[in-house]
């Protein structure tokens, strides 16, 4: 067998890794590289040309999640060759393109991509996909994209596990740590792990749980009569954090546009039918002539989630004069370097955005797993034979997770053969 890290190792995003038996060849994840501050994206392999390349003779490819640094290059790939993502997440990654086709000068492109999309096969958890003589068992795990999966991956006689982007801190990881001893380590050994470690420059970095921002969000809801939001619009869970959170203040609409409002839809169809925590019932669709809710928004406060779009732009150029500067919070529920100028992860639209406000608010917590809960994870795995960093600035920093030695042991960060196992680890950074 041969396990290929062909992306992702010591570079975040662009993640792209293929298991091969002398049969059958499968892809995890087809990421596009991350934008720099100006939302370039740089990407050697963003062409059909370098897409064909990497996926001959490939017969599938499955996406843990829908976020472009794992699934971005998913339109390059041929239509002879199957893709597998969420159900859930499916129907999120097209009514994102649906959006994007509104873009002047994108018709085209869009289309096709949404072709592409609804194409795609879907998964659920626990489902058991035989591609030839690999078997694939997803299972959910939280992350700041909704109907996201780790796999399990058997051939050849070993167990991979692939464990995509996770984290232990959402209100849907309490099914994290059953999953993987109940149901993944029930049978059998693990042989192989191949995890993320985006969070491993932060060694000593306490999360916090989504409990705990929703607590301090209610706490400025208290404070502040008009609350805008700025967060991923596809990150479930933290949207779930503001939409209960304004719910506790009282008669206060939550506020957003179609398109957000059209992705909660789909969150309250899927996770609200398990939990009311998920079902967001019917947000307000703001414009500017709505003039029945704007007055609603202006006596009693309200709770806007909000992009860094020109449309966006627009509506805070009509509310912010017509309601009271020294009552008005801007939550900032992003990852900090993207407002921090002097970083080299510094988004420009963000940081002017955020410049908008008097007050602003960072609440945040990640959507990646915190070394502590990357070491419990090696931990409780074990496998017999490796662990296969992906995902992270500098891969061999796992090797300062307090883990047992002979776990450390066991790290891989360099191609090498292990009992006829061979591991192929790319050295390309990312370019931005």
């Amino acid at each position: 067998m041969r396990i290929t890290i062909h992306r992702g190792y010591d570079q975040i995003g662009g993640c792209i890794t293929e298991i091969a038996t002398d049969r059958t060849r499968i892809l995890i994840d087809l990421g596009q590289n991350l934008p720099d501050g100006e939302g370039v994206i740089t990407d050697n392999l963003a062409s059909y040309e370098a897409i064909e390349r990497i996926t001959a003779n490939v017969d599938a490819i499955f996406y843990t999640h829908y976020h472009g640094d794992h699934f971005g290059l998913f339109h390059f790939v041929s239509d002879s060759i199957t893709q597998y993502i969420g159900k859930a997440a499916k129907r999120v990654a097209l009514c994102k393109h649906q959006q994007l086709s509104h873009i002047k000068g994108r018709e085209v492109v869009s289309a096709f991509e949404i072709a592409k999309i609804e194409q795609m096969k879907t998964i659920e958890p626990k489902q058991v996909i035989v591609v030839g003589d690999i078997k694939v068992i997803p299972y959910f795990v939280s992350h700041s994209a909704y109907d996201a999966y780790m796999f399990l991956i058997e051939a050849d006689g070993k167990r991979i596990l692939h464990t995509g982007d996770f984290r232990g801190h959402g209100y849907l990881s309490k099914g994290l740590l059953p999953t993987i001893k109940n149901h993944i380590l029930n049978r059998n050994n693990i042989d192989f792990l191949i995890t993320e470690g985006t969070m491993l420059d932060r060694l000593d970095e306490r999360v916090l749980h989504e409990n705990e921002l929703k607590t301090e969000v209610i706490e400025l809801m208290n404070q502040y009569k008009y609350v805008f939001v700025m967060c991923s619009s596809t990150d479930m869970e933290r949207l779930a954090t503001f939409y209960a959170a304004n719910k506790e203040i009282g008669d206060r609409p939550f506020v957003c546009d179609d398109f957000q409002k059209r992705i909660l839809e789909i969150f309250s169809d899927t996770a609200g039918k398990e939990s009311p925590l998920f079902d967001f019932k019917s947000p307000y669709e703001f414009w500017k002539e709505n003039k029945k809710l704007f007055s609603w928004m202006q006596e009693k406060g309200f709770c806007m989630l909000i992009r860094a779009t020109d449309k966006f732009y627009d509506y805070l150029d009509f509310i912010m004069p017509l309601i009271d500067s020294s009552n008005t919070l801007m939550i900032y529920s992003m990852w900090k370097e993207y407002i921090n100028p002097l970083s080299i992860h510094a988004n420009k639209r963000y940081i002017d955005l955020v410049g908008k406000f008097h007050y602003v608010k960072n609440i945040h917590t990640s959507g990646h797993a915190s070394a502590k809960c990357l070491a419990e994870i090696c931990s409780i795995v074990n496998p017999t034979l490796g662990i296969i960093p992906i995902h992270s600035e500098n891969s061999s920093d796992y090797e300062k997770l307090p883990i047992k030695s002979e776990l450390k042991e066991k790290i891989i960060t360099k191609s090498t053969i292990i009992e006829n196992f061979v591991i192929e680890i790319s050295k390309n950074k990312m370019l931005i």
